[in-house]
């Protein structure tokens, strides 16, 4: 088991005579598995809402889900399920998936009752999940339908970045039109997981089994990747790093030494994650040093990582080196895959400044704001988080508020492509 690391820059130009210029560098990285390698065992906790809201069909609905995920999973991964009202409790303990026909009557004990504590839900599934981390693949899936009325957000965000401390990663699922999608979003992002929106209780079965797969396709965990920046090449100074695939997620970074530090977390053999950096390139000082060179040293980056299925962890990829070529006669050649992934950035960007301007209360703004991101997402050819953005701008254009399903559905048309691009001709 190794890494796929691709780089490339929007322009691979440069302008000689320019004092600086700007770039978009996206760098792909996902998991390589070989003929002879295998992924680690899958170490699932399921963090569900049993409070009085989620009675009779939602959970229901969500217990029969959860109990065709037990069917999905393999005798050498492990289980466990944590339930959550105004408190948490221990329905199914930290085990082998072996005793599948216990395992689902357990699921099946919960009750609708009470209200809602999420943070106490995280907690008691980190310490479940903990049981049965080594030599693991170790998520948490957790569900909610409503606000966290009897617990604290701020706990609930400190537990999912506690989780990626210990090597865990923590998705969140919102069932229904009552749940907060900005505290379910920061749940996910400081988890390094997902966030999936289940709007009915139909389409429960169908966003249990996706994220399913997207755990068992991982093959490496606690990625970092790490970069050298070369003495002319500075990150911008607002928001200079982003994820903008597999989910578009704003990224912090911190600093080595001289070297620039980023968490991805867990890798996957089917899906790449693409990180976007904002560069600033003074080419002056190199050219002066090398006034006879065609190319122009930017960066060299690496991954540092975890091979469960080997008990390895610090693995380190080979670095690459990224350079960008000095012309005279310098016209743009944008790379047109680089800016996708700007366009989907914006794109996610767009949506936030509307639904902030909701929040205050400027309709037209955010009708704006919305018809922006509409536009932004006809460009990628993502149709259909198009269609949705736009339908919430004419509302919001016609005087009609937007209801909470509206607003859920933009939020996850704003993270993620809903319409993948017709692939290019060759």
């Amino acid at each position: 088991m190794s890494v796929n690391l691709t780089c490339k820059l929007s322009d691979r130009h440069l302008d000689s005579h320019q004092g600086s210029s700007q770039r978009q560098l996206a760098i792909a990285v996902s998991a390589s598995s070989s003929s002879t390698s295998s992924n680690a065992p899958l170490n699932l906790c399921l963090v569900l809402d049993h409070s009085g809201s989620m009675g009779g069909q939602p959970l229901e609905t969500v217990k029969r889900a959860a109990q065709d995920l037990v069917d999905q999973m393999y005798p050498q991964d492990r289980i466990s399920v944590i339930g959550f009202d105004h408190k948490a409790k221990v329905v199914v303990e930290n085990q082998l998936v072996e005793r599948i026909a216990s395992i689902k009557e357990k699921i099946q004990s919960l009750k609708a009752s009470g209200g809602t504590c999420i943070d106490d839900g995280i907690k008691l599934g980190l310490q479940e999940t903990s049981k049965g981390k080594d030599g693991t693949v170790s998520q948490l899936f957790v569900l909610t339908d409503g606000e966290n009325e009897h617990g604290d957000n701020e706990r609930c965000f400190q537990f999912s970045r506690l989780a990626t401390e210990y090597n865990m990663t923590l998705h969140s699922l919102g069932f229904g039109d009552s749940w907060n999608q900005d505290v379910l979003e920061r749940i996910a992002d400081a988890g390094g997981g997902a966030m999936a929106y289940i709007p009915s209780p139909e389409a429960a079965g169908a966003e249990f089994q996706k994220l399913l797969r997207r755990v068992q396709a991982i093959g490496l965990t606690n990625a970092h990747l790490i970069l050298q920046l070369a003495p002319h090449v500075r990150l911008a100074e607002l928001k200079p790093i982003a994820q903008v695939a597999p989910d578009t997620i704003e990224l912090s970074y911190q600093t080595e030494g001289d070297a620039i530090i980023v968490r991805l977390g867990d890798l996957m053999t089917d899906v790449e994650r693409v990180v976007l950096f904002n560069l600033y390139i003074s080419p002056a000082s190199y050219i002066t040093s090398y006034p006879d060179s065609s190319e122009i040293p930017i960066l060299s980056a690496q991954v540092r990582y975890d091979i469960p299925s080997q008990g390895q962890v610090n693995t380190l990829s080979p670095s690459v080196a990224i350079a960008a070529e000095l012309v005279q006669d310098f016209n743009p050649q944008v790379d047109p895959q680089v800016q996708n992934y700007v366009l989907a950035l914006a794109k996610y960007r767009q949506t936030q400044l509307a639904e902030q301007k909701l929040q205050e209360g400027d309709r037209t703004g955010a009708a704006t704001m919305l018809q922006s991101a509409a536009k932004t997402a006809l460009q990628m050819g993502d149709h259909n988080a198009s269609t949705i953005l736009q339908n919430n701008a004419t509302r919001l254009q016609s005087g009609t508020f937007l209801s909470e399903a509206d607003r859920k559905k933009t939020r996850i048309a704003s993270k993620t492509v809903l319409q993948a691009p017709p692939e290019p001709n060759t």
